[in-house]
């Protein structure tokens, strides 16, 4: 096992009712709130509503910040920052999914930042910057952003979207049953999110950090036997439970405790195609993993030990040799995407290869030879797999 360092400054309400600690939650910070969310899904089913009524009863003072896109753009950050620097926020409160936390999290350092250019703010951030304090309602599981620092950004206009640490939330609230209106194709898209988050550490050169493997195994078959439920039955409290739960420890960082990171090739690639395409970060991570999983394993068979414990723990597979058993959990991790409704081609969204060169200079980095190696050549073929 590698070192690591525990550190989840976070404090998680998790159940039914727990919006009931919204308002001791935000009171320690101050009056003035900013309230940001995305594109009304919250008014939709009522949950603004609630929201306003526990701040109102409460005397807070609420600022709006509308509108924060499903990949969110530096240009929400801007907006974001300039109400709190205008109307001297002192918290915010994020209600909504991953997207609208991680723009969130980087409005909270915006606040601080001295400065009209928000796009270099966001390339600089680490972690360590002062920032306002966060509170978090989330209303999907996919992104696990509740229980971490980090965030993603997109800068359309150049076609760039990264991932940097900001700041952590103070306080997360995760009541499953504002997961139960998420439209078929965001819960699943969702579950891909997660699971991709636990392959992309599963996916190490460390063998025998015992506990974290069991995390990562025992997250990806929860989600592969919850999801279908969910689908079925958008209400099933336990499933969706299971789900958000999933979701936070996924990408907490603690399933990859002890190992050596793959780098998170996946993601780079990924934030490549939302950049130029703006699709659903998680279709395109379901889309990449199995082709990514394939071309490695071609390119590298000292790693068909890794997926045949894959095959055999998660998916339950046996009775195949070795190269056929590691094949045959790619195309189990394909197929239960298809069971879901993910499209599983980018020509499906419309996307071509015009861009993938560009697209793979941009995103290959050192930090990809931690698992297998991926010359800028390569991606652009894993790019073309993906068609």
């Amino acid at each position: 096992m590698e070192n690591f360092v525990h550190d989840i400054p976070t404090k998680l309400y998790f159940g039914k009712g727990m919006i009931s600690h919204l308002e001791e939650s935000l009171k320690s910070f101050g009056k003035r709130v900013l309230l940001t969310y995305g594109g009304g899904s919250i008014k939709r089913v009522g949950l603004y509503d609630e929201v306003l009524e526990i701040l109102t009863k409460a005397g807070f003072e609420v600022f709006e910040c509308a509108g924060i896109e499903p990949n969110p753009r530096v240009e929400s950050v801007a907006r974001g920052a300039d109400i709190c620097k205008k109307e001297k926020i002192d918290v915010i409160l994020s209600v909504g999914g991953g997207s609208v936390l991680d723009c969130s999290k980087a409005i909270a350092v915006g606040a601080y930042f001295n400065g009209d250019d928000y796009w270099q703010m966001v390339l600089a951030s680490n972690g360590s910057q002062k920032a306002l304090p966060l509170v978090a309602i989330m209303t999907m599981a996919a992104t696990g952003s509740e229980f971490d620092s980090g965030g993603v950004i997109s800068n359309m206009a150049i076609h760039k979207k990264i991932g940097r640490t900001f700041t952590f939330p103070a306080v997360s609230i995760c009541d499953p049953c504002y997961t139960f209106t998420l439209p078929a194709k965001q819960s699943a898209a969702g579950g891909a999110d997660m699971m991709s988050h636990i392959m992309e550490g599963y996916f190490s050169r460390t063998m025998n950090a015992d506990l974290s493997e069991a995390i990562e195994e025992g997250i990806l078959k929860s989600v592969i036997h919850n999801l279908p439920i969910v689908l079925q039955d958008p209400t099933n409290y336990e499933a969706r439970a299971n789900l958000f739960w999933n979701s936070s420890i996924a990408c907490s960082g603690i399933p990859e405790y002890g190992k050596v990171s793959s780098g998170w090739p996946c993601h780079a690639m990924e934030h490549e195609l939302s950049a130029f395409y703006d699709i659903t970060h998680g279709v395109g991570l379901a889309i990449l993993t199995p082709r990514w999983l394939s071309y490695i394993l071609e390119k590298d068979s000292s790693i068909t030990p890794r997926l045949v414990k894959f095959a055999k723990n998660v998916w339950g597979l046996e009775n195949k040799d070795e190269t056929e058993l590691a094949k045959a959990g790619i195309q189990a991790l394909y197929d239960f995407f298809v069971s879901v409704g993910i499209p599983m081609h980018l020509s499906e969204l419309g996307i071509d290869e015009t861009h993938f060169e560009e697209m793979a200079k941009s995103c290959t980095h050192p930090w990809f030879d931690s698992f297998v190696g991926l010359s800028e050549e390569d991606v652009v073929c894993i790019f073309k797999m993906c068609l």
